[in-house]
């Protein structure tokens, strides 16, 4: 009696009674999610362990202020590659920005234009090309012309960053909706103007998101720096010399007959796992809801 007492009660209030079958159903289903994650980050967790074991002993004062020592020779650090990379993405940023943005705007915008599937099929394929056939393409359009440059390796960034930000502008615009650009039209604002001052504001966190990916997604890439900006011993900032980068040092090093310059492309992957990591962090953040103070 007190068995159906407490299901009639239950009933009652409006909540149904789960099952135990249900609830170990719910257990077996949940520990799997957890283990499928946990599958997924363990790489991610190894990776980590191992640069952080062996990468960050080499660590010191002189590898952020110092270039490479000749080969064979302990000491010296990687400045020429940090401050190459920074330059070149810096760069890539202003093609892959420009380019990508206004490709998602148009997409976006602009769906029954006549240009609009030739615009999607070219992003399409740039998204689909290896970031060593992009290399390529621009050593046969700048490097056999004009010789290896930091420009060079800046566009083949640039490049592989447009199909990212074009795809991640063009979902985010589509979120913001309609009766927004209604809205301006109806206050006899011109159609571009509801754009750039209404639209785009209002989707300003995903598109800085995906350029945050981009940038992360470029930022590792070597293949294309070694047929662009081959890669340069001094520091420099001038783009139309050869200049070095994170990813081409560590590739150079990684491949070297010597131990400590295996320990130093340890440590410049540290470095580069690391900025990826923080770029990734403020993408995140940037994508999350926002909260607003009243006044």
């Amino acid at each position: 009696m007190s068995a159906v007492h407490s299901r009639t009660d239950t009933l009652r209030r409006g909540v149904p009674e789960i099952s135990s079958g249900r609830k170990v159903t719910n257990m077996i289903m949940g520990g799997l999610i957890s283990l499928g994650t946990f599958i997924v980050v363990l790489p991610l967790l190894m990776i980590f362990y191992y640069l952080i074991t062996t990468g960050f002993q080499a660590l010191s004062p002189e590898f952020f202020t110092r270039t490479p020592a000749p080969l064979g020779e302990t000491g010296g650090g990687l400045l020429n590659a940090i401050v190459g990379s920074l330059t070149m993405l810096a760069m890539a940023s202003v093609v892959g920005i420009l380019v990508g943005v206004a490709g998602g705007i148009f997409l976006s915008e602009y769906p029954k234009h006549p240009l609009m599937p030739t615009v999607r099929m070219l992003s399409d394929v740039l998204a689909g090309i290896p970031a060593i056939v992009m290399g390529l393409v621009v050593y046969g359009l700048l490097v056999l012309k004009f010789g290896f440059s930091g420009f060079a390796g800046a566009l083949a960034l640039g490049f592989l960053m447009i199909p990212i930000v074009v795809r991640t502008t063009e979902e985010t615009l589509k979120l913001v909706p309609r009766t927004v650009r209604e809205a301006g039209l109806g206050l006899g604002l011109p159609r571009w103007k509801v754009i750039l001052q209404i639209v785009l504001p209002a989707a300003a966190s995903g598109i800085v998101t995906g350029i945050m990916l981009a940038l992360a997604r470029v930022a590792g890439e070597a293949a294309p720096l070694l047929f662009t900006a081959f890669g340069n011993n001094i520091v420099t900032t001038d783009l139309s010399e050869p200049m070095s980068a994170l990813p081409v040092e560590i590739f150079k090093l990684a491949t070297s007959a010597y131990e400590t310059d295996r320990q130093l492309a340890q440590a410049a992957s540290l470095v580069l796992i690391l900025l990826i990591l923080v770029t990734s962090l403020l993408a995140r953040y940037f994508s999350g809801p926002r909260k607003y103070k009243r006044t």
